[in-house]
């Protein structure tokens, strides 16, 4: 059975809170360690859409967030739309890639570069992830990430 949930937010770093309250409802649906994966993961590209792709745009600019869980399948789906400049979500995960290798010289991890470490962190937890401009003018962040079924 797939159930779909749905949540627009403005642009607004505040509107974090909001999400996170949303979010709770899907730790009953979701292995712990799962819904935590995603939880950061949804914190991460929310704060990047805010932060990058929104930057310069209106508060009022809505991000649209889905979420689709397939209980059957134990498959979750995230997608989060934004109205930024699209970018090559490949070449900057590999851009991000490079960076984290030369900051394994640096002493503290408050000197590591901060740009993608969203994106890495993303891709590590996903089963698989993706980003395209839609003909609409919005952008689509999509993740998958199967889940185990949950013991009860």
């Amino acid at each position: 059975m797939l159930e779909k949930y749905f949540i627009q937010l403005n642009s607004d770093i505040y509107a974090l809170a909001k999400l996170q309250a949303w979010f709770q409802q899907f730790q009953n649906l979701l292995p712990k360690p799962t819904w935590m994966q995603c939880n950061l993961v949804l914190v991460e590209v929310f704060t990047n859409v805010v932060s990058y792709a929104h930057e310069g745009l209106s508060e009022e600019t809505p991000i649209d967030i889905e979420i689709a869980i397939n209980e059957v399948e134990y498959l979750l789906e995230m997608r989060i739309w934004d109205f930024g400049e699209p970018f090559d979500l490949q070449a900057e995960i590999e851009r991000t890639a490079l960076e984290a290798q030369k900051s394994q010289d640096f002493e503290s991890i408050d000197d590591i570069p901060t740009g993608g470490r969203g994106l890495m962190l993303a891709k590590t937890v996903a089963d698989t992830i993706s980003y395209e401009t839609l003909p609409d003018g919005r952008n689509c962040f999509v993740m998958t990430k199967s889940f185990s079924k949950i013991v009860k």
